[in-house]
């Protein structure tokens, strides 16, 4: 029987995924094949995995902190929102429906089985699993089908441990309040709490851990202070992206309302000598910018109305015209050409859509989607990339004769006649360290930094150690349970 114990959170947000990531890293340096697992998730950073799916970013990273490859297994549930009230549905790392709130819970129990069915199958393969819930179990509205917290913690019987956000503010109502509103059933299933976050002396919340551990009666686990290298790790929620200061260099990024796949910025924001600058709706595109990033979207056509509707492409034809340069990556490149054609209505109404225009390509949406991890080389210097391909939609026109990169024996990619224009469908092309040099250096930009995925396996490594250092790991270790 392989164990397993679940993290949920006392609400959205509270870092469960960070606290995976570290116990995930943790146990499996203890010698233990660690698996994660998420029945349920919610995000448009998908990642493609070694089995040929989709499942959100954060259980890619904690595969990494496992050291082995992301597998669909590990996410078989994936929602990626499309309009306000509809997503996207993935099951076991392939698209399942398009659904609305509604029509979303009425295939919770054939969900649930496809999820309780992944579990067991990665349960082969590990000694532990560690699950990760989603939102909050606090959230009893949605208790009935529920499969992302209790309803899957009592399908597995798992056991739980709580983690509440001291930076918010009001942790013991977080945590004593959850204890207060869940059926009983599901309060005895909670044998712990992580209180995480925390700034400053530790040591000035110790009468705060003891009322909740008298008011709920769950082991304290401890208390995790803020982990300040965070950011150096990919990030899953659109939430945690902020702009990052460097020297010189200034990459501009509209924050698209869909935005999707924004790993290709993790690289960028850790040279010391490069700006990101996340442009929100209602600022304009920033007049002094070197690069203007459009980044990945999972409704294009709705993104592009959005970008319309802050002005950013006059602003974008400005920075044209001053002599900066453009990069479209995915969605943000299916942007740049002239047309976008969705003669089936996959993303609404049939129809046609006018581009940006400045590269001459034309898009047509069709309903297969590509999904493909790739290798190949920059056209101009040679570095090899890795990278990956998420998208529904094929682009052709005159400028893709332009390719500026070879991907598994075939030319990517289109630019301008300039240069200064470009677009792929290739996501995570500035993990590679030399292709991001060349980039840059193209532009009159310097990178430092020689490792990227050494330094992200470094951070996990520091993750862990501060997860060692904070955490009762053995006490956690001692209430998990056989699944």
């Amino acid at each position: 029987m392989t164990k397993a114990i679940m993290i949920q959170g006392a609400g959205s947000n509270v870092g469960k995924s960070m606290v995976v990531a570290g116990l995930c890293r943790h146990f499996t340096r203890k010698g233990l094949r660690v698996r994660p697992f998420k029945p349920q998730n919610m995000s448009n950073n998908a990642a493609v995995t070694a089995d040929g799916g989709e499942i959100g970013r954060a259980q890619a990273l904690q595969a990494l902190s496992c050291d082995v490859p992301p597998m669909v297994d590990m996410n078989p549930v994936l929602l990626k929102p499309e309009t306000d009230i509809g997503a996207q549905v993935i099951v076991q790392g392939k698209r399942f429906a398009t659904l609305k709130a509604r029509d979303y819970a009425k295939a919770k129990p054939e969900l649930l089985s496809r999820a309780v069915e992944s579990y067991h199958r990665l349960a082969q393969d590990a000694d532990l699993i560690i699950i990760e819930g989603a939102g909050s179990p606090a959230e009893i509205n949605l208790r009935a089908g529920d499969i992302a917290n209790m309803g899957f913690a009592e399908a597995v019987d798992a056991p739980v441990i709580l983690t509440g956000d001291i930076d918010r503010g009001g942790v013991i109502a977080q945590l004593v309040g959850t204890h207060a509103v869940l059926p009983e059933a599901d309060r005895n299933r909670i044998v712990g709490f992580i209180v995480n976050k925390f700034r400053g002396d530790v040591s000035l919340f110790d009468g705060g851990r003891v009322e909740i551990e008298s008011r709920t009666g769950w082991a304290d686990i401890g208390v995790l202070p803020w982990f300040a290298d965070a950011w150096k790790l990919p990030a899953e929620d659109i939430m945690d992206i902020s702009s990052s200061a460097g020297d010189g260099f200034k990459v501009a990024v509209p924050r698209l309302s869909r935005i999707a796949n924004f790993d290709d910025l993790d690289p960028l924001s850790q040279e010391p000598g490069v700006t990101v600058e996340i442009i929100e709706a209602g600022r304009p595109l920033p007049g002094d910018a070197d690069l203007v990033l459009i980044p990945g979207s999972k409704s294009t056509i709705s993104d592009l109305q959005h970008f319309r509707a802050q002005g950013w492409d006059i602003d974008l034809l400005a920075h044209v015209r001053r002599g900066g340069h453009v990069l479209g990556v995915c969605g943000g490149y299916q942007m740049l050409g002239r047309k976008i054609a969705d003669p089936e209505g996959i993303e609404g109404p049939p129809g046609e859509t006018e581009g940006l225009g400045l590269l001459n390509v034309e898009t047509t949406m069709s309903p297969q989607k590509r999904l493909a991890r790739v290798e190949g080389f920059d056209l101009a210097s040679g570095s090899p990339v890795t990278g990956y391909e998420i998208h529904i939609g094929e682009t052709h026109g005159p400028d893709c004769a332009r390719a500026w990169l070879e991907m598994e024996g075939k030319q990517q990619g289109a630019a301008s006649a300039d240069g200064r224009i470009k677009g792929c469908y290739i996501h995570g092309l500035f993990s590679a360290d030399s292709f991001r040099a060349a980039y840059l250096q193209g532009l009159g930009a310097v990178s430092e930094i020689k490792d990227y995925a050494t330094q992200v396996d470094t951070v996990l490594d520091a993750l862990s150690d501060h997860i060692a250092s904070h955490l009762e790991c053995d006490t956690l270790l001692s209430l998990v349970k056989d699944t």
